[in-house]
């Protein structure tokens, strides 16, 4: 097990690594294997891109954001100019469905409404605002509303992770209420939770998944 010296050099290691991060703008601290990650990022591109970075890491246990965005003079754009890029790179994102989305944004802050047939579509809605000139922040509020619910939906995700992971397959409890997909059992990393919630997400009729995963080192 890493010590937490340890982890804060590979979390800077990685940061460093990361060509869409300015690592000298982002802080680390580590105590008993949770990050802290402090600083002010350039945009909220870069933040997020900060958070992927750090999850990748082997050995973090979980993650404290106290990241705040500073936009340089030169990134700044009113609220009407920020909703009005948003609306267009909704509606030249082939993966958002048309006239599903609402974009609302305030003080540079994008919270996105409205509903959608699959976690993906809401997904690329968040990606499609997530890197314009002047967000902050973005807050994705899109609910999923499944076409259909297929009658076995544990049994869809378990084979899905029997395709891809069959380690993660094993160690992970599926409980379904209706279109809610409850997750639970143990992980050797972030990148293998992430993989059993994406395929969760995957299955057809899942409008909720609660991911209990613990990441076990």
């Amino acid at each position: 097990m890493k010590t937490d010296v340890q982890l804060k050099s590979d979390v800077m290691a990685e940061l460093n690594w990361d060509p869409a991060v300015k690592a000298t703008d982002i802080g680390v601290i580590v105590k008993d294997g949770v990050v802290t990650l402090t600083g002010h990022p350039a945009s909220y591109a870069e933040k997020y891109a900060v958070e992927r970075a750090a999850q990748r890491v082997k050995g973090v246990k979980a993650l404290a954001i106290e990241m705040t965005v500073r936009l340089a003079r030169a990134h700044e754009r009113g609220d009407a100019d920020i909703a009005l890029a948003a609306e267009h790179a909704l509606e030249w994102n082939v993966l958002v469905p048309d006239d599903k989305i609402r974009p609302i944004v305030e003080k540079g802050w994008v919270t996105l409404h409205g509903e959608v047939a699959w976690d993906y579509q809401r997904r690329a809605a968040e990606k499609a605002v997530r890197n314009l000139l002047g967000v902050v922040g973005v807050s994705n509020l899109i609910k999923v509303e499944p076409q259909v619910t297929p009658a076995d939906v544990g049994k869809s995700i378990h084979a899905a992770l029997e395709r891809q992971a069959d380690r993660e397959a094993r160690r992970v409890e599926i409980a379904v209420d209706g279109s809610q997909v409850t997750l639970h059992g143990k992980v050797h990393s972030w990148a293998e939770r992430a993989a059993v919630q994406g395929a969760a997400w995957s299955a057809p009729g899942v409008a909720t998944v609660v991911n209990n995963l613990v990441v076990e080192l």
